[in-house]
């Protein structure tokens, strides 16, 4: 597949690049829709091409779409204050009027600033969210896909952890991961925008298990009930620590949303942190919004994506919620992944269409 490597923002002397992919059939000068897709990871781990949703890039190339997957500052060094600023700089730059990309076959292309999309995938469906709040122009459409963040107050995000919680897999120990957790990643100011996914070969004493040790450490934070503190820089004194007590006052699903009310209410999240929760910037200017979400997901709870509809829906935000039963967190990834939801990505695919027109 045709794809153009393009920096859209330099840190320091850091660059941070978007992939882009032109549609079939290009007509030279043509400004085209285009979808800015946001990989995974839990905003630690994760480059441009991994988890690459191949059944979306497809479908938009035959749907005349420019698909780019943007890369973005990750975690521990990287606040989502950080991120959320790569995200407006996306729009930004996509925005310039002289922009203009060059595909394999010479052919020049532009994109249509007033018609771009984002989507997201687990983590990238908070980076989605953040778009459709803050980005200029304001996106026309959200499409998000276990999207991560959808209510940053439940007992998963705040709650330490004493036993298996994500998708069967190991509780982690803290002491190997000193240096990427607070106060240990404090020494280190290197920028980390791209962190490849690598795994132990077969002859090492844990095979298949992550080399890279950013690929566990969403789940460590998310075990630690400290995610919210990486997400605010807000370590000491913890801001998950100052909310868990409401917990208790709302403990089940179906408080969601008057927990999410208590919390605004309580001033205990400070008034500068806001622009960074999602659930906080919810008003009928949100975009028109799809969210898809396994049932059984352990890695980022459906319920993330059930209050984020029931807010949008309380706004009067267009937003359709499509629960898939009896499955855990990446499931469109499986092998016969098209046989399976191969209806519900002609549908994204089709809310994407009608809302980029």
């Amino acid at each position: 597949m045709d794809c153009i490597d393009v920096c859209y923002k330099t840190v320091g002397s850091h660059p941070i690049y978007l992939n882009v992919y032109p549609p079939k059939d290009l007509i030279p000068g043509q400004r085209l829709p285009a979808l800015i897709y946001f990989h995974g990871g839990g905003l630690t781990v994760g480059t441009r091409t991994s988890w690459f949703p191949t059944w979306l890039t497809t479908r938009l190339a035959a749907s005349g779409i420019v698909f780019i997957s943007a890369a973005y500052r990750l975690f521990p060094q990287a606040t989502l204050h950080d991120i959320g600023d790569d995200v407006k700089d996306i729009f930004t730059f996509l925005s310039k009027k002289d922009l203009s990309f060059r595909a394999e076959s010479g052919q020049l292309f532009g994109v249509d600033a007033e018609r771009i999309g984002v989507a997201g995938t687990s983590a990238g469906g908070t980076c989605a969210y953040l778009a459709a709040i803050h980005a200029v122009p304001r996106p026309k459409a959200v499409l998000g896909i276990y999207a991560m963040l959808g209510n940053a107050f439940s007992a998963h995000v705040l709650t330490p952890k004493t036993a298996i919680f994500s998708r069967g897999r190991e509780l982690l120990d803290p002491a190997k991961f000193a240096h990427l957790l607070y106060p240990g990643y404090l020494s280190d100011t290197t920028i980390t925008t791209e962190s490849e996914l690598a795994y132990l070969p077969a002859d090492s004493p844990t095979p298949g298990w992550p080399a890279n040790p950013r690929m566990p450490l969403s789940r460590l934070y998310q075990q630690l009930g400290t995610m919210l503190d990486y997400c605010t820089g807000l370590h000491s004194p913890s801001l998950s620590a100052s909310l868990r007590p409401l917990l208790a006052e709302y403990p089940a699903e179906s408080d969601a949303l008057a927990l999410h009310d208590a919390v605004l209410a309580s001033g205990l999240v400070p008034g500068d942190q806001h622009v960074i929760i999602p659930q906080f910037n919810i008003s009928r200017d949100f975009p028109p919004t799809y969210l898809w979400h396994g049932a059984l997901d352990t890695a980022v709870p459906c319920a993330e994506s059930r209050v984020m509809g029931a807010l949008l829906e309380r706004a009067g935000v267009p937003v359709t919620l499509r629960v898939v039963e009896g499955v855990d967190h990446s499931f469109d990834y499986v092998p016969d992944a098209e046989e399976r939801y191969g209806h519900y990505f002609d549908e994204m695919v089709q809310f994407l269409k009608t809302n980029l027109g």
